[in-house]
């Protein structure tokens, strides 16, 4: 059975009214993220590649060789 996460909204959320934010959930190996008006649908992915993404995007560079 898969262990309850405690989903942490992102602190850009626009917080009006609706559910427009990414959540992000973690467990010992894993991280989770989810739209709010989509809770079903997760992508799961680890520290690595996640915060290679996020420092890419941060920087400007494009995210593929293409």
């Amino acid at each position: 059975m898969p262990q309850p996460r405690h989903w942490q909204k992102s602190t850009f959320s626009d917080g009006g009214d609706g559910n427009t934010c990414v959540e992000l959930a973690a467990t010992p190996t894993t991280l989770h993220l989810r739209e709010s008006d989509t809770p079903g649908t997760e992508l799961t992915t680890t520290r690595a590649p996640l915060t290679h993404l996020i420092r890419g995007v941060k920087s400007g560079l494009p995210l593929s060789d293409e």
